[in-house]
């Protein structure tokens, strides 16, 4: 398994110069998150999870989770590992103080968030799941549920999850068979089984808050009938503690291509005693609340995953030789030269640092919205700040998880036959990242949601929400010396998504399957524009710190040498990406379903 150590100078140049998180938390009025805390804060993290998390990484792959009637256990060392998390104050980092927590920033806590994901991903799915259910109850919950629930999941001796998907239906959850009947004391009695529930059972907390979709007897049919409830293992008893045990039973779980360290439960719900949270038959948009954390989590899972094969592939690189230069020998004092020379694994390379630090930067980027929209003084930049979230959320969690998997896959191609082999661990990343594209909503839904919903939905305002920003930005920096000529090009495709969109637009009023035939090939062409904004953006401030002689030279000279190649490389692939949105549905959908089954 590759070393993992934080990106720190990269972080750091993330945070301090491209996007100024101080001046951030300061109008935020966060005055806890001043830069000396912050630097602290990333130098502990970054031994956590280096030192604690990472060693664990790889053994955990190898034992997996165990279960035995109903109970679960967790590979050794992670119960140990989450021990010390939640004695260090981790856990409740960017969590409200009212319940216990730091209440530092939430941007803050996802920089965590990514060192977790990176050293450990298994491992990290369990505070992960939690700090969901936290965002739901803290949003939705009464006074009491806040009460009895958020000082226990702040304080991790009680941990989270989320009960959506059933046997029968995933994506479409208005199916769901799970019944809640309502009981004389103000409770209901929950029937049915949840299956693919990340943290659903395990041993690294005294008790575990399931927050669960069901329908109510008289519930209307489909989404507009769904009920969110709290269905605790252990029900609280009078003193706030874990009590009786409820009727919720871990009945399996699936033995998986990878995160096979993190515990995915069948859930058994037998009569099982659950507190309605928020309205009757607003279910879902509770959950979203939840879902939408855990997408912008999952999202990083393939730059958390990524950054790691990336680490591992370049000290690969670097060491292994095989050839010599097509110029020339590199290393003439060796058998053959180290194959980072060769274009080929340059190529593979820097593809993988562009998609990382360019991930890395949007982020960091959606991060800020996020702070903004929780803690901005003025209505109107919250609702601002939630119209960005809103059209960056499924781009977030679709096109980092594509570009992670591409990462993944470059980074176990550089060790050639060596990266199909366990014991280097390049593998083990690929399969772990392989889910990231399929949960929390598969990128497909996420591309219906982004052009469905988002943009078309909303007339165009959410995208023009974005597009005024790199509008703005273009403007600003047209006559830039040495950026000039990505900028225009990038107030070219900032034009030319407008009209692409309006093309996709008007063909749906025909044929509403031109927006499922569109959805994926649109959002990764978003991706790209997204990616190309945010790596001028560092290359803007690289540029000026070479030019004003501050920074380091060596590190400021590779953000402008992978951002010339982020353009001459990677975004030429949104014409094939246009041109597929423009092909339309017809050589979709003009084979009968019958001939498939042939």
């Amino acid at each position: 398994m590759p070393d993992y150590k934080a990106p720190l100078r990269d972080m750091r140049f993330l945070l301090d110069h491209v996007f100024d998180f101080h001046t951030h938390y300061q109008h935020l009025g966060a005055s806890d998150a001043s830069p000396d805390m912050v630097a602290a804060i990333l130098e502990e993290g970054a031994k956590f999870c280096e030192q604690v998390l990472a060693p664990l990484n790889r053994s955990g792959d190898e034992e997996g989770c165990h279960f035995d009637k109903g109970v679960v256990t967790t590979p050794k060392g992670f119960k140990q590992a989450f021990a010390q998390y939640v004695e260090a104050g981790w856990h409740g980092l960017a969590a409200d103080p009212e319940y216990g927590g730091q209440g530092l920033p939430q941007s803050l806590g996802l920089v965590i968030s990514e060192m977790i994901g990176s050293s450990n991903t298994s491992w990290g799915m369990y505070p992960g799941l939690t700090h969901g259910a936290m965002s739901a109850i803290h949003a939705h919950g009464t006074e009491q549920q806040k009460q009895t629930y958020l000082s226990k999941l702040t304080a991790g001796e009680w941990t989270g999850t989320m009960c959506l998907t059933e046997a029968h239906c995933g994506t479409d959850l208005g199916l769901i068979k799970t019944r809640a009947v309502p009981q004389a004391d103000g409770s209901h009695a929950l029937t049915g089984s949840k299956i693919f529930i990340s943290a659903g059972e395990h041993d690294m907390s005294r008790n575990i808050i399931h927050l669960v979709l069901a329908k109510l007897p008289d519930a209307p049919a489909g989404t507009k009938g769904i009920s969110l409830f709290i269905v605790p293992k252990f029900l609280p008893d009078a003193a706030g503690e874990a009590g009786e045990r409820n009727g919720v039973n871990c009945g399996a779980i699936e033995h998986k291509m990878g995160i096979k360290a993190s515990a995915t439960c069948v859930l058994n719900f037998d009569g099982a005693t659950g507190f309605l949270i928020g309205e009757a038959n607003k279910g879902l948009n509770c959950m979203f609340t939840m879902m939408n954390h855990a997408r912008l989590g999952t999202g990083m899972q393939g730059l958390c995953l990524g950054e790691t094969s990336f680490q591992g592939a370049v000290r690969y690189a670097s060491e292994r030789l095989q050839m010599r230069s097509l110029t020339g020998p590199k290393a003439p004092d060796k058998a053959a030269d180290p194959i980072i020379v060769h274009p080929d694994v340059r190529r593979m390379l820097l593809t993988m640092k562009a998609f990382n630090e360019g991930n890395r930067a949007l982020t960091y980027f959606t991060a800020q919205w996020l702070d903004i929209a929780h803690r901005a003084a003025q209505p109107e930049q919250r609702q601002e700040a939630e119209d960005l979230l809103a059209f960056l959320t499924p781009i977030c969690k679709a096109f980092m998880t594509e570009t992670g998997l591409e990462v993944t896959n470059h980074g176990m191609q550089v060790f050639g036959g060596h990266g199909f082999i366990r014991e280097w661990g390049m593998e083990q990343l690929v399969r772990d990242c392989r889910i990231a594209p399929i949960y929390e909503g598969t990128n497909g839904i996420q591309a219906l949601d982004l052009l469905g919903r988002k943009v078309l939905g909303s007339q165009g305002k959410l995208l023009r929400g974005f597009t005024r920003i790199v509008h703005k930005f273009c403007e600003a920096n047209a006559g830039h010396p040495q950026l000039a000529a990505q900028v225009t090009r990038l107030d070219q495709l900032n034009r030319e998504w407008g009209d692409l969109t309006l093309l996709v637009g008007k063909a749906a009023m025909q044929n509403p399957d031109e927006v499922g035939a569109a959805a994926v090939d649109y959002l990764m062409y978003s991706g790209y524009i997204v990616l190309a904004y945010l790596w001028l953006r560092m290359a803007l401030v690289a540029q000026a710190q070479l030019d004003d002689g501050r920074g380091d030279a060596d590190y400021c000279r590779g953000k402008l040498a992978t951002c010339e190649f982020y353009f001459k490389r990677l975004l030429p692939r949104t014409t094939a990406h246009r041109a597929a949105v423009e092909a339309g549905s017809e050589s979709l959908m003009r084979l009968p379903a019958e001939v498939f089954a042939l």
